[in-house]
């Protein structure tokens, strides 16, 4: 019994050790939503704009569109924007964005800097609206289809090599209506 009690120690720090080994090992940007295949959650948030028209989970359905979680605050935002400016200017797919866990007068002051790539942006302050959708951070961005139903998650900045490689084949998957 002593023994076990004197190897106490060495097995919580092997538990310990094993434990942040796998912590170290898990890339959030490669855990797929648990959102995936299911509708949006329901929601309506406020404007961090002067347009003031907000935007709700009803304004993702019927067309394929992207859903973007940005910040201010954070620096993968600003360099995944320019790449979200080209995707908007094109126009091959509806844009919009939630300001999570952002003060109201830096999101609008930032939209204003850096131009708006999006068609709405609603506000969510508290990041409920963030919890419901499974965000782990920002930047992400969803894919949605027409149905208003997620179709895929990225954590991360999206570059031009995400958008070449995932983004592109399955937006076109989608908008043919072939899934």
């Amino acid at each position: 019994m002593r023994r076990l009690v004197s190897l106490t120690p060495l097995l919580l720090f092997i538990l310990l050790a094993f434990g942040l080994g796998f912590s170290l090992t898990n890339d959030p940007s490669k855990m797929p939503s648990l959102l995936i295949d299911k509708a949006v959650p329901a929601f309506a948030l406020a404007s961090p704009d002067e347009d003031g028209r907000g935007f709700s989970s009803v304004d993702l359905r019927g067309k394929v569109s992207l859903l973007n979680v940005f910040a201010s605050w954070c620096p993968g935002c600003r360099v995944e924007h320019p790449m979200l400016m080209q995707l908007a200017q094109r126009g091959s797919v509806s844009i919009y964005g939630i300001n999570w866990k952002d003060s109201l007068r830096n999101g609008e002051r930032w939209l204003k800097a850096n131009q708006s790539p999006y068609a709405r942006v609603g506000f969510d302050e508290n990041g409920r609206v963030g919890i419901d959708l499974g965000v782990t951070g920002v930047p992400e961005t969803f894919v949605i289809d027409r149905f208003g139903r997620v179709r895929y998650r990225h954590a991360g900045p999206l570059t031009e090599d995400v958008w070449h490689e995932i983004f592109e084949p399955l937006l076109a998957q989608l908008q043919d209506g072939s899934s």
